[in-house]
């Protein structure tokens, strides 16, 4: 298992992994490709724009990272005729709020749901950046509960149950999803449909959960709330503060000895979702750091027996 590194300085703390180029390219040859990719916002303004010269701006991404969202986006990934469960997930990739681990976290993710017969979508969230936003603080979630109320009001065009919805988030992808869950009732987007924003289910992995000064890890801290925020601030998006008896049903999964995100933040989280009598799964390994799903391939394999044992997938 090769150990990540935390750039110094104001520079985001970035997973560097031996081999993860060799992933990349076996993930670019795979056959399961995306089926469709949906602009959140087509045909509408995004929300919480700043009206500035995106060309001056030019959207970023390398070697799978992707360091800059300008028009966000959501990446269909169907299941194999015939295997479909109806069940759906958006997947949030992770990265500190500075970049998106799109083709590890992401688009990895999403090929081995679908290959479990659940339709997954790959959210390509705007990163908090002052440059493009007027509150960069709420962006990724606005552009959360877009995925999700597009997901939803289109269940039948990808043949979906519409209670089989959930959400998965690894590392500050965990809280995005994390926040979605328990914000839902909250709306940062336009809903005049009243659609629902509530995640049926709710998977983190490695996840940020806490944004008090004892827990949070500093650099998506900053990023999403900015140098100074207040304790207010820090309280509302502490989401194991957030929890209440109608918080989705969770698997959690974290390992021991992460040093970038600590594990706590998932301990403290399967706690109050306990404590709510939230149904909740964690799963804790010894050793393997911070993005251990690069060197543990099987780690889905206690995800979808969860999933299956909750009926959100079949056998």
């Amino acid at each position: 298992m090769t150990k990540s590194i935390e750039l110094k300085g104001n520079k985001v703390a970035l997973l560097k992994y031996v081999g993860v180029l060799v992933f990349v390219i076996i993930l670019s040859s795979a056959r399961l490709l995306a089926q469709d990719t949906l602009d959140l916002y087509s045909g509408r303004p995004v929300p919480n724009a700043r009206q500035v010269n995106m060309s001056a701006l030019p959207a970023k991404q390398a070697m799978g990272m992707v360091y800059r969202v300008i028009r966000p986006s959501l990446e269909v990934y169907l299941p194999a005729e015939g295997t479909a469960t109806g069940a759906a997930v958006i997947v949030c990739p992770g990265g500190s709020y500075k970049v998106l681990t799109y083709a590890g976290e992401g688009v990895a993710t999403a090929k081995a749901f679908a290959k479990r017969g659940v339709t997954a979508f790959v959210l390509k969230y705007r990163l908090p950046d002052d440059a493009i936003t007027s509150n960069k603080t709420i962006a990724p979630l606005q552009d959360a509960q877009r995925a999700i109320k597009i997901v939803r009001e289109g269940a039948d065009k990808w043949h979906l149950d519409i209670h089989k919805i959930g959400v998965a988030g690894f590392s500050a992808g965990g809280h995005l999803a994390s926040t979605l869950a328990t914000h839902y009732r909250q709306p940062v987007i336009e809903n005049a449909n009243n659609t629902s924003l509530r995640p049926d289910f709710l998977v983190v992995v490695y996840p940020v959960i806490s944004m008090q000064d004892s827990l949070t890890h500093a650099d998506s801290r900053r990023n999403l709330l900015g140098n100074n925020p207040t304790n207010e601030l820090k309280k509302l998006y502490s989401n194991d503060l957030q929890v209440d008896a109608e918080t989705p049903p969770t698997y959690i999964t974290h390992a021991a000895d992460d040093k970038l995100v600590d594990v706590d933040n998932s301990i403290m989280f399967f706690e109050s979702l306990r404590r709510h009598k939230v149904p909740v799964e964690m799963h804790i390994y010894p050793k393997g750091g911070h993005g251990f799903i690069f060197g543990m391939p099987d780690w889905t394999t206690p995800l979808f027996t969860w999933m299956q044992k909750a009926n959100w997938i079949t056998k």
